[in-house]
Order: structure tokens, then sequence, then C-alpha cells
């Protein structure tokens, strides 16, 4: 019989103060923000989601302490995160309101995915900064540091943006405080975390002992690079592997474009072959054949030298095809909306510009029509999308919604309506290379 995981029970370190709130609880966080910071054993974090209460009751039972099962081609390994010092639903807006007040809080970290960098109204991520940093200007104006951790290119200033745009009918003094002392980190993060199934809670038990209801599974590679200042200091995450460089855009391109374009790639386009997970994709001599062609594709629109490309890709290609972690395609495809124009989109305009009809960002554009058309589809515009992948002339509305210059692009959506029947038929022909 396991005995639940506390920190009495697990004989851990007693709660750290509260120096770091985090914003987007989730299994992304614990696997990648909260380990760095448990290097550190001077700052603890308060973290908070809107999306659940559940996490954070199982959290709150748990003492903050939860089971990180690492994965790769040999045994797991477990490792005990004692980080998050309090966790908090959404409903804890006084507790929120107080935390983000303290001076003692140096700092807030966000991953609210990238739809959560739209809209400002109350109750949104935005809305709650906004409130948090209202807050604190009120009592006392201590500097603070944003790190936002979500795979947007130059997150430190689309956050700031988003504020700026919230904050447009604030007090004057206000608004020149958020200048002055609210610090915009720039960031860089990596770790594949597929969602936690009941057989990895088993897991946990198995190699811990205890009984934790809140485990997360990742793979062995990590990486976080940051770009920014931290007025009232940091953790020490470097002891853990965070990079601090002074310009972190060359490598938020390759990052975007080949990981997280060539997971979006395999997430519509795959789903379309029949195949749920990340390392099942990669083996299919279709996808397989796609994913090449994309890295050859974004190398030519990524400014870093060719060798470090492609020890790069080579090194996804591993991760990818690992069995110890399965990622779930269909988490990969949520939000294609908001990922598409960040990973995709960007490479397929140069290549256009350069009159070339790239086959894999075709192919990526096609998957995912289908996969608005006939797959249950989470996305902020969901509403306004499915109805246009399922009506006439699918491709050209489908690709208005998303960029109006797409749909003014008559080839590209030939190719794009063609390659949608290349993937319902895919006996029809054998995959090309357009390039």
């Amino acid at each position: 019989m396991t005995t639940r995981l506390t920190r009495s029970s697990a004989d851990a370190r007693p709660p750290a103060p509260v120096r770091a709130v985090h914003l987007g609880l989730g299994a992304f966080h614990r696997a990648h923000q909260a380990v760095h910071t448990m290097a550190d054993p001077e700052w603890g974090i308060a973290a908070y989601t809107f999306r659940n209460t559940e996490l954070p009751r199982r959290l709150t039972e748990q003492d903050g302490l939860f089971t990180l099962q690492v994965r790769g081609e040999g045994q797991p390994e477990a490792v005990i995160v004692d980080a998050i010092s309090r966790a908090h639903p959404g409903g804890d807006t006084d507790q929120w309101l107080t935390d983000l007040a303290s001076p003692d809080v140096a700092l807030l970290t966000l991953t609210i995915t990238e739809a959560g960098y739209r809209g400002h109204q109350d109750g949104s991520a935005i809305g709650r900064v906004l409130a948090g940093l209202r807050g604190r200007h009120r009592a006392g104006g201590a500097p603070i540091a944003l790190v936002p951790c979500d795979n947007l290119p130059g997150n430190g200033g689309v956050l700031r943006e988003a504020l700026r745009t919230a904050a447009a009918g604030e007090a004057p003094d206000f608004r020149s405080w958020m200048e002055d002392q609210v610090s915009y980190v720039d960031t860089v993060v990596d770790r594949i975390t597929p969602a936690t199934t009941e057989e990895d809670v088993t897991t946990a038990a198995r190699l811990t002992g205890f009984e934790d209801r809140a485990p997360v599974v990742t793979e062995p590679f990590s990486e976080w690079l940051l770009s920014g200042d931290f007025p009232l200091g940091r953790p020490a995450w470097e002891e853990a592997g965070a990079w601090f460089v002074d310009d972190l855009s060359a490598y938020a391109q390759r990052k975007l474009r080949f990981l997280n374009g060539a997971h979006t790639l395999l997430a519509y386009a795959g789903s379309a072959l029949g195949c749920a997970t990340v390392d099942e994709a990669v083996q299919h001599p279709v996808l397989a054949s796609l994913t090449a062609s994309w890295w050859d594709v974004a190398a030519r629109h990524t400014p870093l030298p060719a060798q470090e490309l492609a020890d790069y890709r080579q090194r996804l290609l591993l991760r990818f095809s690992s069995r110890g972690v399965r990622h779930n395609l269909e988490q990969i495809a949520a939000d294609g909306s908001q990922k598409l124009p960040a990973r995709i989109l960007p490479v397929l305009r140069a290549e256009r510009a350069e009159q070339r009809m790239p086959e894999a960002p075709v192919a990526a554009l096609a998957g995912w029509l289908i996969h608005l058309r006939d797959r249950p589809v989470s996305d902020p515009r969901a509403d306004e999308l499915v109805p246009l992948a399922r009506s006439k002339d699918a491709p050209r509305r489908v690709l208005s919604a998303l960029d109006v210059t797409l749909a003014d692009d008559g080839e590209l959506v030939s190719a794009v309506g063609d390659y949608v029947e290349h993937l319902r038929f895919p006996g029809a022909r054998t995959a090309r290379s357009r390039h």
C-alpha cells in the first residue's frame, strides 16, 4: 500500500517563501519552470490556473509536491519536485492580488498558450495580469519582471504590447509605472510534455512508493533561453541548465520553426493519415518525407549556421521517435489558428515571395482544414472556422480567415485544396517534393 505524497511523508524541505508567481499551472510549467526553480531553495512559487480547480486541489493536498517522470529509451526515472509552495484555482482572486502586490514577489512567469495573449477583458489572462499590476502599483510600486514562456516569437514584446493595449484607459501614472518598473523578459522554452494518463499515476507510485494524483511525464531534454532584466533578482535557473543571452531572435525562430512547426505539420497531416502520436507519425514514410522537406525549407529562412541547424534537426528526430514519451497529436492540434501564424506562415510567405510552392506547409494547411471539418476542435476561433471548413470553397474561405493575403494567392488556394484530397486518398499518388 502506498502513502500519500506530502512533504512530511517524503521527508521534503518546508515550502520556500513565495518569491515567484506563475499563471497557467499545468504539466508544462511543472516539467520546466518549476524544475528549474527547484535548483534554488530560496525561491518558492505560488502557481495559479484558471482552467480548472482539480489540479490545484490535488497539489494542495500534496503540499505542492508532485512526481516528475523522465522517460527516455531506458527505464523511466522519477524525481519529486518541491518548488511549488502554493497552488491556487483562478477563483482565488484576492490571493492573486495579494501575491502580486507583495514586494517579496520579484517575478511572474506565464504559460497561458498562444491564445492567451489575445483579448484583455476581465477574467482573461491579460486582464488578470493587468489587475495584479494595478494592485502592485497601488501597494507601493515595487518593480517586477514578467517572464512569458509560450511559443511566440519575441514573447516578451508580445506581452508588453498586450498589456499596453489593455492599459490604454488606465491612469497616466500607472501606465508610466508600467513602462519604467515592469521588465519584460524574452524566452525560448522547450520540453515535450504529453498529457498525464492513469497509467502514469500507477507508474509514479511504483517508482517512488507514494500515491501522487498529479504526476507529470516528460523527456530527458530541456531547454530554457532568456534575455531581459530582473530588477528584484531571480532564481539560479542556470544551475538547472538555463542560458541567459543577449539576443534570442534566431533561437526563437529555430525552435518555433523546426520543433513546433514540425509538430504542427505532424498533428494535422499525421492525423489525416491515421496516426495518433508523434513517434508513430515520424515512422510513416509520407510524414517522414514531409518533415525532412519542412526542415529543408525552414533552414533557408533561419539565420543560424547550417551545421548547427543540421545537428538540431537530428536531435529533434531522435526526440520525436522516442517511445518513452508518446505525445498525442490531438493535444498538439489544439489552437491551430494561433499556432499556424507563428510556426508555419512566416516560412510559407518567404517561400511564396520567391515564387516557390513548398509542399510541407501546404500539407500542414490542408491537414488543418481536414481537422476543422472532421474532428473535435479546440480553438478560440472554432465557432468561426468550423463552419467555413465545411462550406463550399472551404480552402479559400478558411485561408482568408487565417490571413487574407493567403486567400489572394490563387495558386496557393488551389494547392491546399488539391492536398486536402491527397491526404484523404493518400494512395492516389506518392508524396511530392515541391521546393
